[in-house]
């Protein structure tokens, strides 16, 4: 059996019980779906995909259809295995961990991740972007899609504690505080460039934001994990931020 949080994310995306939106905004909702699933399937991630947050299978099952494999790595026991009943294809590998710590043991083609950065605090925006530079190969592929708002909560359902912190209730009763940024597609861009990026960012026709480029080299590029990414001067930038241990879900 499912479990409620797994749930909730299932009636997000296929908009039912309380995310039910009606006829029209529904429709709406699928259609900025279909622009991003488009636009996933025409910048063509293929070879070894490493997958961030890969939650209960939707992206997965997308990234399967260029990717040769897909390396799913999630926090939650129960999300991945919906995720491996869901796709069940020996093509997908499975890995359990905390990606505030995780560091992977190779470099990969492409890297994807879905209403992921958006719960990566702002301070350390920086510092997880540069991880995901080491993380690819030279000239290799990055993807993702977040919010811009808030369309996946029911509109009484969510509080904002501060710039950082938003309270949710799930349909069961239980409460969580999550660290939630609806970070703006200029931000995300200079982020993605002062890593070592070539980004395009574009905005859906309902509140989402998806981007899509690649890794561009550095002299001396070896396509090891001890490639530094370069260091780009940016105004108003304090230093290197160390992307640190946060907790994505706590109870309140």
């Amino acid at each position: 059996m499912k479990s409620s949080t797994a749930s909730e994310y299932d009636e997000i995306f296929n908009r039912q019980g309380r995310y039910d939106q009606g006829p029209e905004l529904n429709a709406r909702w699928f259609a900025a779906w279909d622009e991003v699933f488009a636009q996933l399937h025409a910048f063509h991630l293929t070879g070894d995909v490493l997958e961030l947050a890969a939650g209960t299978g939707i992206w997965t099952q997308q990234l399967l259809r260029s990717a040769s494999t897909v390396t799913a790595v999630d926090a939650s026991t129960e999300m991945l295995a919906i995720n491996q009943a869901k796709v069940a294809r020996p093509r997908v590998t499975y890995v359990l961990a905390d990606l505030f710590s995780w560091q992977p043991e190779r470099v990969y083609d492409a890297l994807f991740f879905g209403f992921w950065i958006s719960h990566v605090p702002r301070e350390q925006l920086d510092a997880f972007l540069r991880s995901c530079w080491t993380w690819l190969r030279p000239g290799g592929k990055m993807f993702f899609v977040d919010e811009t708002s808030c369309p996946t909560a029911a509109p009484d359902r969510s509080v904002r504690r501060d710039r950082q912190i938003e309270a949710r209730t799930l349909s069961d009763g239980r409460s969580f505080e999550i660290v939630k940024n609806y970070y703006e597609a200029t931000d995300l861009a200079a982020s993605c460039v002062r890593a070592g990026f070539d980004i395009t960012i574009r905005q859906a026709a309902t509140s989402f934001l998806y981007g899509f480029g690649t890794r561009l080299p550095s002299e001396g590029d070896n396509e090891t994990l001890d490639t530094p990414p370069p260091h780009r001067p940016c105004h108003n930038q304090s230093g290197p931020v160390p992307w640190s241990r946060t907790s994505r879900w706590r109870p309140s």
